[in-house]
């Protein structure tokens, strides 16, 4: 068996295309367009280069881009001024603080800060708390989560019924992917370092979605044949023949898992360009709450 690779970047772009033509309507009839506000705190290599992809996909989408970059001792204060002024800022839709945050910075304060109508991540407590109510909708559904679900769906559309399971517990990924697999009528596990037999719960898992940061934690040979895996882990490892002296690998064993998978998300070009694209779509929803 050879796993379909599920395309993250060409679904991304068709969810881009269907945002920009949104975008382009609006425009045409002189409607609100939405802005969406950037905040980098330091300069992290990874984080500025997320952040600069995000303003170049806005400006391709149409949609306004406000961009701030803050020191990396930037007091709480501050940052949370910011934030403020944002939420009353009538061009700003979204809010966007990119984490992770210096340490000297409370990440719980700060998100407790955006105006859950602006929360374009769809990580303040307020939607992370609709989330979990079966009878309740979040303003925003998070970016990463909602990107792994149309990924799923678009090889195996109706997952009723399915066992998952979910590795990683993390507030932005796993707990919240966990609950949307459970709206989607699937059955998950949350597992984490401390389960026992991981190995058990994946080969009796339909979906498996690897979101631990552990490079090649998740074996072949733990996959039941067909299944569907979704891999989140984005982890350097050292290759000198490599222009940047690494590579970028997933937390499944690819050559592996290919095998046995019936389909299987790669890393890079799988969860990363969703991730963008899940974002924009919430920017545009986002118009709804001015």
């Amino acid at each position: 068996m050879t796993a379909e690779i599920i395309d993250g970047k060409k679904l991304a772009e068709t969810i881009k295309q269907e945002i920009k033509t949104a975008i382009d309507d609006r425009k045409r009839q002189s409607l609100p367009i939405p802005g969406l506000a950037t905040v980098l705190v330091g300069n992290d290599p990874a984080s500025k280069t997320y952040v600069a992809s995000k303003i170049k996909t806005t400006a391709a989408l149409g949609i306004r881009s406000l961009s701030y970059e803050l020191d990396e001792s930037c007091p709480q204060e501050k940052l949370e001024a910011l934030i403020q002024e944002l939420n009353q800022n009538p061009d700003v839709q979204g809010i966007l603080v990119q984490l992770p945050l210096p340490s000297h910075l409370s990440e719980d304060n700060v998100l407790h800060t955006i105006s859950p109508k602006k929360d374009v991540d769809g990580i303040h407590p307020y939607n992370a708390g609709l989330l979990s109510r079966k009878y309740s909708e979040p303003l925003f559904y998070p970016c990463t989560p909602s990107g792994i679900i149309r990924m799923i769906q678009s090889v195996c559309p109706d997952i009723s019924g399915m066992d998952a399971a979910v590795i990683g517990r993390s507030s932005i990924v796993g707990m919240p992917t966990a609950m949307m697999l459970s709206r989607c009528n699937a059955t998950p596990t949350i597992c984490h370092s401390q389960t026992k037999h991981l190995d058990e719960i994946c080969r009796e898992s339909d979906i498996i979605v690897a979101a631990a940061g552990s490079p090649g934690l998740l074996k072949g040979a733990w996959i039941k044949p067909g299944a569907i895996v979704i891999d989140v882990g984005i982890n350097h490892i050292p290759d000198e023949t490599q222009p940047r002296g690494y590579r970028l690998v997933g937390d499944v064993e690819f050559d592996e898992a290919v095998k046995r998978a019936g389909a299987i998300s790669p890393v890079p070009g799988g969860v990363g360009p969703m991730t963008i694209a899940m974002l924009m779509s919430n920017t545009l929803k986002a118009i709804d709450y001015r």
